[in-house]
């Protein structure tokens, strides 16, 4: 980590991390309050995820990421802007969303452009596999909504199909159709790189019946 992302991280982490040792996450005693919950995996540096949550004030927002430099620079930005609508844990993904997410709690799971692992042979370590989708499923509330985006043609194709399998979700653009960017998600420097490369940016928005 940076020293301002260490700094940032010594100083907030108390008051807006998640530990993942203590089991399933009691909404309302970690924000003090009720309201709409979005879980969001993988946030990198999480410039996008601190806007949304600006823009969505009443919302409360639970941040995974791995990585703890943009751990620490998600808790910068938090402190910069005075967002206090966002916990976070540092953590693998899979783990806190077997083990500390109960199931039908969400509102909302959104997955902004997760490592491609673009090699055939490295395919099967994306992170939308079959048992994955399906956890995520059982962690939407009915009337909840799997918000997914990339900008890797195969990537979003294989996205599709995984979750057009999994029982209990519908796809709201329609079977086998990709969804139009919500007006509320931010666009990513991941995004911003890819039309850059050329890349076709794919949002896939799905709902649990």
């Amino acid at each position: 980590m940076t020293v301002g992302q260490q700094r940032a991280y010594d100083a907030n982490w108390q008051r807006w991390g998640l530990e993942y040792g203590a089991g399933p996450l009691d909404y309302e005693a970690a924000f003090g309050r009720a309201g709409p919950r979005v879980l969001e995996i993988g946030f990198g540096m999480g410039q996008s995820l601190v806007a949304m949550a600006q823009a969505a004030p009443a919302s409360n927002f639970v941040g995974v990421e791995v990585h703890q430099p943009g751990v620490g620079r998600l808790l910068h930005s938090m402190a910069q802007h005075g967002v206090d609508n966002i916990r976070v844990y540092c953590h693998d993904a899979v783990e806190v969303l077997r083990d500390c997410i109960p199931s039908a709690s969400l509102d909302t799971v959104q997955i902004f452009f997760p490592d491609p692992w673009p090699k055939n042979r490295h395919h099967k370590r994306r992170l939308i596999q079959p048992a994955f989708a399906q956890q995520l499923a059982d962690r939407l509330r009915p009337g909840g909504h799997l918000h997914l985006a990339t900008d890797w043609e195969d990537y979003a194709a294989q996205m599709l199909s995984v979750l057009s399998a999994v029982d209990g979700l519908v796809n709201v653009a329609g079977a086998g159709q990709f969804s139009p960017r919500p007006a509320h998600r931010p666009l990513t420097k991941f995004e911003l790189r890819g039309q850059r490369l050329g890349h076709g940016v794919r949002d896939l928005v799905f709902s649990r019946d």
